[in-house]
């Protein structure tokens, strides 16, 4: 292994790394031509709109809803820790919860005030890092998402910030979501590979593949591979409230994916997946249990097989019939395996 230096893509970029202490990047261990894996799942799972759809009404505190979805799925993205640092005891009660099924793994977005105020102090990076520590030890977080908003865009002062940050964090799997076209849109015009992708290479960062209403210059459906991780995220297409200052985030992601729409998607995600190690499908529609709905219906058709579904949500979504088998048993829950 090497130092880390000042990269030719920065140079390129026109922006330096800041001043921090020196860091090794360790080098990637496993090539991009491993056989595929996708993980399928949700963003987030404690909402009181899931009850009576996905879930029962449990008590409040139970943690039930987490023991639910890792019977449902493989993955989860969590929600809270875009708000909040976990703390360590959070995350090995959420070990346990999910230990129903081994195959289980969390991805977790990075704290809002490094990505969105950005002014987060060492304190708080430090006080982060040892809340996920349980899930990294233990080998359940598949990745950490630095979610940047629409207002980040490609500027001299964020590419630096965003190689610093980078830096920070080298030592997790990480993966940039960026929702501007601007970071890519001038490399295209070109006819090269934009900047960014060639930075998040170097650094061994994935890319984040957003579904998203293209308004303005957002950033359109891609297909980017820049890391061992290949990563998507489904928010729903809702043009009318995406920039609404009302209404509030269950309108924004109140959204349910025809099957035209996720044909698309699949063969996106069938290509992310040939080019990378493990490839997560995050479904943040999450509005009375759209994502749960339109994450069965995606896994169902990578895997080419059926599962057994609840009664509750076919009959909120029978689109959902083409991909179930006949019910083995009367229950609030379902099993995909």
């Amino acid at each position: 292994m090497r130092p880390m230096r000042r990269s030719n893509t920065l140079r390129a970029m026109n922006t330096a790394i800041p001043a921090i202490a020196p860091q090794v990047v360790p080098p990637r261990e496993t090539p991009l031509t491993q056989p595929r894996n996708i993980w399928i799942g949700p963003a987030g799972w404690s909402y009181t709109d899931w009850r009576g759809i996905v879930y029962p009404s449990y008590p409040h505190g139970s943690g039930k809803e987490l023991e639910t979805v890792a019977e449902l799925f493989d993955v989860v993205e969590i929600n809270t820790s875009f708000y909040r640092p976990l703390r360590p005891e959070v995350s090995r009660v959420w070990l346990r919860k999910c230990a129903v099924n081994p195959r289980f793994r969390f991805t977790a977005k990075l704290y809002r005030r490094f990505t969105h105020e950005r002014d987060a102090s060492a304190a708080e990076e430090r006080g982060f890092k040892e809340g996920i520590a349980p899930l990294m030890e233990a080998g359940k977080l598949g990745a950490l998402l630095l979610q940047f908003p629409w207002s980040f865009k490609n500027a001299p002062e964020n590419r630096q910030y965003l190689a610093g940050l980078l830096l920070r964090f080298h030592d997790y799997p990480l993966v940039v979501e960026i929702r501007h076209a601007s970071w890519v849109i001038s490399g295209v015009m070109a006819g090269n590979k934009p900047d960014v992708l060639k930075l998040l290479e170097e650094y061994r960062a994935g890319f984040c593949n957003l579904d998203q209403p293209v308004i303005g210059r957002s950033l359109a459906p891609t297909e980017n591979v820049t890391a061992p991780i290949g990563y998507v995220r489904l928010h729903g297409r809702n043009y009318d409230s995406w920039f609404a200052e009302s209404g509030g985030v269950d309108l924004r992601y109140d959204y349910l994916y025809s099957r035209e729409e996720l044909d698309e998607w699949q063969r996106r995600i069938e290509s992310i997946a040939a080019r990378s190690q493990d490839t997560y499908v995050i479904l943040n529609n999450h509005y009375q249990g759209k994502a749960v709905a339109n994450a069965i219906q995606l896994r169902s058709m990578t895997e080419d097989k059926r599962f057994s579904i609840p009664e509750p949500l076919l009959a909120r979504y029978p689109q959902l019939s083409p991909f179930s088998t006949p019910p083995a048993f009367e229950d609030t829950l379902f099993r995909l395996r």
